[in-house]
């Protein structure tokens, strides 16, 4: 893993409470949109640092909320046990909206991204953060009964795996018809893939079975969110 090229800042929740976060900024600050990056269940580790430097390199400022307050795993017993700790509720509407908040002012539109439990949390942001303007949702969702279509404005792709043991595809169906029948504008991306497909420290034995990394569908996923991101947050406002 490549060292990491931004650093840590703190913003303030709507709630008045303070978050930390790391954030990466491109070359070009002026005009550049924002994107707030979810992490998985391992926490603010270096690969989701890698993550938001990867945006930063494409000409946006990205954030990525401490959710585990300074906590992070390599061990998936540890994992779970910080994912069950973690009220999402909170963190959709205060954590990952206070980043939103931060970020919009000083770009004029901003787009979540997350994945596994970050993907999750991107659909639960859609539902609860009116400030968002796009969203990328990679191999994860929360429970369907708590995803509102009618209060999800912005457009979103999302990017599932075939072969996910987790987040399996009879549900995806499920939520692809949740959201056409909702009349959402949102695209969903299938790929021959196990889960963390796009995670590049899921190879070989891996910190945890049934996930596995995949280059080629992971650049392509990558290709077409930079494309959706392209379309949806670099637009003049007031035009379309």
């Amino acid at each position: 893993m490549k060292k990491t090229a931004g650093s840590m800042i703190t913003y303030s929740r709507p709630d008045g409470k303070d978050v930390q976060g790391y954030i990466a900024k491109p070359k070009k600050l002026e005009g550049a949109p924002a994107i707030v990056v979810i992490q998985e269940w391992w926490g603010l580790n270096d690969q989701i640092r890698g993550v938001a430097d990867r945006y930063a390199e494409a000409g946006y400022v990205a954030l990525v909320p401490d959710l585990f307050r300074g906590k992070s795993t390599v061990e998936e017993a540890e994992a779970s046990h910080l994912l069950g700790e973690l009220d999402f509720a909170d963190a959709a509407t205060q954590d990952i909206r206070g980043a939103v908040q931060y970020l919009k002012q000083q770009s004029a539109r901003v787009g979540v991204t997350g994945y596994c439990m970050g993907g999750a949390l991107t659909l639960l942001a859609l539902c609860n953060v009116p400030e968002v303007s796009a969203g990328v949702v990679w191999y994860g969702f929360p429970p369907l009964e708590y995803i509102d279509p009618s209060k999800i404005t912005a457009p979103l792709i999302a990017h599932w795996a075939t072969q996910d043991e987790f987040f399996t595809a009879d549900v995806v169906d499920q939520l692809e018809g949740k959201l056409k029948d909702g009349k959402v504008d949102f695209e969903f991306h299938r790929y021959l893939a196990h889960h963390a497909f796009a995670n590049e420290d899921a190879v070989g034995p891996g910190r945890i079975p049934r996930t596995q990394f995949d280059p080629v569908w992971s650049q392509q996923a990558w290709d077409r969110t930079l494309t959706f991101f392209g379309r949806t947050l670099w637009e003049p406002l007031g035009t379309k």
